[in-house]
């Protein structure tokens, strides 16, 4: 196959290439065997085009040829497997080959393809430390609790790099741009989330709300942008295209953006970095680490800040750490210290925190419970509303998650609109009632682009309407305690039509009467019946 390839196609064979663990292995583990060995095949194609390109240029001159490729973004090593015998001390030579997918495709029917798999991607993050280091180690292909014993772990593995060496994954850059690439990648993980049920929260955000949230963070040529609980990184990657959709046709201004995230879980802040080598955000940052009791993103012992704070955090999370909050060596929660037993308003707190005094935006998806739970919760939300912090609360339909059917929130808060920013004077909280904006999927509803429009266009204009979004001043919610819920602010209320109660009762009498004729008809079909 020759040509340019259709994004349709390479997505649905990579997809294809999860045949080889349904039904044996997890989704929510066999996605990172899938990811993981797509961006191998990807960096060996990448590695294989550039070698064939200086080939034509240095000949046979192979010693040149390697020397060029020491420079690319990520480094191939040659592997030696050797043996020792342990009388002699004698080293003998086994094998030696690329640390590229192809090496393996030449000997997918090794005995020991696991070990070998897991020796190339050693090897690969051994000779790339600076940005791959631990992308691999929680990754094994060869082990039988998760691919199963020998036999059936080889057979899965050598069908799984015949999976990918179809001609649709062919991923030079001849071939196939890098946006190709993400995009498949971004596609799998989509696929990986509608398969796992409620352990796709750990690593997924519905695509149309990180691009709801993207947009209403608004970040602009020039910031610097974080995600606390980034996941995979869809988020950041959304954050990313927004700032090129603000930069237009200015391409220089449309990469001119620093992108930082923190994740927990190792396997899925290794898929975050392959996520950001497929979009070619080699420079950003992404930290393993819990956000709430450990933040990494520090500099000067201080939390670094940021332009824009994007985040899904893990909803009413419990555990997160409130033991320690009070000894908080940022003071992160000075505003006061959420229940024990739900984290909501910590992540909240963490992000305003990293938010650029006078100027940072965060945008933030969260469950009812945040905007009207009492107790501490209700305090730190009275004293960021009376810090006027908090700019807009975007409520959305349920069941967009795969993890949860309950309908969620976005909260927009503003730090230009705290004493000394640009927007200090506007004093109010904008409610949008988005939940009756949805399109009705079988398993889980979805955000249309018209959706995503709307309720842009009406957060920008700010401007009331009636049964969907309302301008409420600082002594409207006063008045309501600080209460934020929805219906509130919003009147949704529909009456409805009155009855003619005569109406009603013709219809009734009319219907009566077609039933006693039908049965009469009955009665004498089941009179001939029995002749």
């Amino acid at each position: 196959m020759t040509g340019k390839l259709d994004q349709k196609d390479i997505n649905n064979a990579a997809w294809a290439a999860c045949d080889t663990f349904r039904g044996v292995v997890d989704p929510s583990q066999y996605k990172d065997y899938i990811l993981v060995m797509l961006f191998l095949k990807y960096i060996s194609d990448v590695w294989q085009d550039h070698y064939d390109e200086y080939q034509k240029l240095y000949g046979d001159d192979d010693e040149r040829i390697l020397r060029k490729l020491e420079r690319e973004r990520f480094v191939l090593p040659e592997v030696m497997l050797t043996e020792k015998d342990e009388k002699t001390g004698v080293v003998t030579v086994l094998d030696t080959f690329r640390a590229t997918y192809s090496s393996l495709y030449e000997r997918r029917a090794a005995s020991n393809i696991g070990e070998l798999i897991n020796i190339v991607l050693d090897h690969i993050e051994e000779n790339n430390r600076a940005k791959l280091e631990g992308v691999f180690r929680n990754i094994d292909f060869n082990s039988e609790a998760n691919l199963g014993k020998t036999k059936d772990r080889n057979r899965r593995l050598k069908q799984l790099l015949e999976d990918f060496h179809k001609p649709q994954l062919d991923m030079r850059p001849s071939r196939i741009s890098e946006d190709v690439i993400g995009n498949t990648y971004i596609y799998l993980i989509e696929r990986f989330a509608s398969d796992s049920g409620k352990k796709a929260g750990e690593f997924f955000t519905p695509l149309k709300v990180t691009e709801l949230v993207a947009r209403l963070a608004g970040p602009k040529p020039g910031d610097r942008i974080c995600d606390p609980t980034c996941g995979a990184g869809g988020l950041l990657i959304k954050a990313a295209e927004e700032v090129a959709r603000q930069a237009g046709d200015d391409k220089q201004a449309a990469r001119n953006f620093a992108l930082f995230g923190q994740e927990s879980n190792g396997s899925t802040w290794a898929l975050c970095r392959m996520n950001m080598f497929l979009h070619s955000f080699d420079s950003a940052r992404v930290e393993w680490c819990d956000t709430l009791n450990s933040p990494l993103l520090v500099e000067n012992d201080r939390l670094m800040k940021f332009n824009c704070v994007v985040a899904n955090p893990p909803f009413s999370l419990d555990k997160w750490g409130a033991e320690s909050a009070e000894s908080d060596q940022y003071n992160r929660f000075w505003r006061g210290i959420p229940p024990k037993s739900k984290g909501d308003w910590a992540f909240i707190s963490h992000m305003v925190e990293t938010a650029l005094e006078k100027q940072g935006r965060v945008a933030v998806v969260v469950p009812h419970g945040v905007l009207f739970r009492g107790a501490a919760e209700g305090r730190i939300r009275e004293k960021m509303i009376e810090e006027n912090l908090l700019d807009a609360v975007i409520g959305l339909p349920g069941n967009l998650f795969p993890t949860t059917n309950i309908p969620v929130a976005i909260l927009v808060f503003d730090r230009s609109r705290e004493k000394g920013g640009v927007r200090e004077e506007c004093k109010n909280v904008f409610f949008v009632d988005a939940s009756r904006e949805f399109v009705s999927n079988k398993n889980q509803n979805t955000l249309s682009e018209a959706h995503i429009d709307k309720i842009m266009k009406t957060y920008t204009a700010r401007d009331e309407e009636e049964k969907y979004a309302h301008v409420a001043e600082f002594t409207e919610i006063k008045e309501n305690d600080f209460n934020l819920n929805i219906p509130r602010y919003v009147d949704t209320f529909e009456e409805e039509e009155e009855i003619d109660i005569d109406v009603v009762q013709v219809e009734i009498d009319d219907l009566e009467k077609e039933l006693a004729a039908v049965r009469v008809k009955m009665a004498e079909k089941l009179k001939e019946i029995q002749r």
